[in-house]
């Protein structure tokens, strides 16, 4: 994780003159957090607003075995399980021998992470009219992320908390893309009108 987090924040470093906000679903948000906690242990710079979406929160372990080591039959069928990705991709051998080695890497980053304690971020997870927002959202029909571990995350920040929940399973952002980039969409524009 450690090397990732680098890397993305070093090629957004040169972007990150002007507001900026990130958003993140399931791994990608736990990266989120973590850019946002080395951009602002490094370079004293904030995210204006951090969206987080399907994941639980760093402080909370996985109750999942891992996974990214599994035999390839076994592998997919967690993939199937997971449902993010389209059966007609995990049904395409030879697009899976090249998508497999990435997936495989992506849940070792996970599978791997180890969380370290530091101050909550100086932002609000999403209030009404946030000048600063740190948003989550989740599926109510996700198996793999509960809601309680989504309001868990309330700890991250020493401002206002919201959360937001979306009709869909962990990949709820396909189901309901409409009204989640809505949410967002209204997000940003108040903050553009406040600042």
């Amino acid at each position: 994780m450690e090397s990732l987090v680098n890397a993305i924040a070093f090629s957004l470093l040169p972007n990150l003159e002007k507001p900026f906000a990130f958003f993140g679903h399931s791994m990608g948000g736990l990266v989120s957090f973590e850019v946002a906690r080395f951009l602002r242990a490094n370079y004293n710079l904030h995210p204006t607003h951090l969206f987080i979406s399907g994941r639980r929160p760093p402080q909370i372990a996985g109750t999942i075995a891992p996974i990214h080591a599994l035999p390839l039959p076994e592998f997919i069928a967690q993939l199937r399980r997971l449902n993010g990705t389209p059966t007609a991709v995990l049904e395409n051998a030879e697009l899976m021998q090249i998508l497999v080695p990435i997936l495989r890497a992506d849940f070792a980053v996970l599978e791997n992470y180890t969380y370290i304690d530091e101050p909550p971020l100086d932002c609000a997870i999403a209030q009404a009219r946030p000048v600063t927002g740190f948003a989550i959202f989740g599926g109510l029909e996700d198996k793999e992320v509960s809601y309680e571990q989504l309001a868990a995350w309330r700890v991250q920040t020493i401002n206002s908390f919201q959360l937001q929940m979306f009709r869909g399973d962990h990949f709820f952002l396909h189901s309901a893309q409409d009204v989640l980039l809505q949410s967002l969409s209204e997000q940003l524009l108040i903050e553009k009108t406040e600042v």
